[in-house]
């Protein structure tokens, strides 16, 4: 009897000890990845844009960055999208909190090959990309969606309303919009793309965007990006982000654009 209730009484202590393995994994920062493989993505394009972040998670400047922060540790995931409801999770949430780490997640990265879907929905992307931190195991300090692509909204919820709930999550979003095609960005009106980004897209504490004009830029771009994102510097008031002399971009400017005939 006596070594029953013993055996009974270790079996309760290895439960409550245990119970630690629930607890999220604390880290500086949540970190999704939100890629834009729409029809107006040509396969140069993805192959640069999947070629930058691959090298980007191999550079020394942005291993060192991941291990001087607080906690030493990250947490990425990367998403593909395009329309409403076509978003791919292309690799899960992975740990990275050194060299090899960082490095297979490179490798995973380089193999897997791309979604194939259609459609262009930042807002559904963003929705996406937010409930991905619900639930994951995971306690980041700070959490981001980076999105980048090459055009406005033109499905789903409108972009402000997306960008609106993922902020009221307390999520921060950034943007790389991508200017290699002056026939599609310059639609958007202002200066193109970029304005919509800053307009229509990002925000949160420290929320910038980073066009790319020209392809030779991609790589570059993309590791100063996830430098500015990793290092968590403190959110400031930046004026420059302020254009009075301009009109703020229309945000519906996509949708309009699809119904004249647009079709990516």
């Amino acid at each position: 009897m006596r070594r029953r209730f013993l055996g009974l009484l270790a079996v309760l202590c290895f439960s409550f000890a245990s119970g630690g393995d629930a607890q999220e994994t604390a880290v500086d920062l949540e970190l999704v990845l939100a890629v834009d493989v729409s029809g107006s993505m040509d396969e140069d394009e993805h192959a640069l844009q999947r070629h930058g972040y691959v090298a980007a998670f191999r550079h020394p400047q942005v291993i060192s960055t991941i291990g001087s922060g607080y906690l030493g540790r990250i947490a990425v995931a990367y998403v593909e999208w395009a329309g409403p409801a076509s978003q791919v999770v292309t690799i899960p949430w992975r740990i990275i909190d050194g060299a090899e780490s960082a490095l297979a997640f490179a490798e995973v990265l380089a193999a897997v090959p791309r979604a194939f879907i259609r459609g262009t929905s930042i807002s559904g992307g963003l929705e996406f990309s937010a409930d991905l931190f619900d639930g994951n195991g995971i306690e980041g300090k700070r959490r981001v969606i980076d999105v980048s692509g090459d055009g406005a909204n033109k499905h789903g919820t409108p972009v402000e309303m997306a960008r609106d709930a993922v902020l009221a999550r307390r999520i921060v979003i950034n943007g790389l919009p991508l200017l290699l095609k002056p026939r599609l960005y310059l639609y958007t009106g202002g200066d193109g793309l970029a304005d919509y980004y800053r307009d229509c897209v990002i925000g949160g504490p420290g929320a910038f965007v980073l066009p790319v004009t020209e392809r030779i830029q991609m790589a570059r771009a993309i590791r100063r990006k996830l430098l500015r994102e990793i290092a968590g510097a403190r959110p400031r008031l930046e004026l420059a982000a302020w254009h009075p002399s301009r009109a703020k971009v229309d945000c519906f400017i996509g949708e309009k654009i699809y119904r004249n005939g647009e079709q990516e």
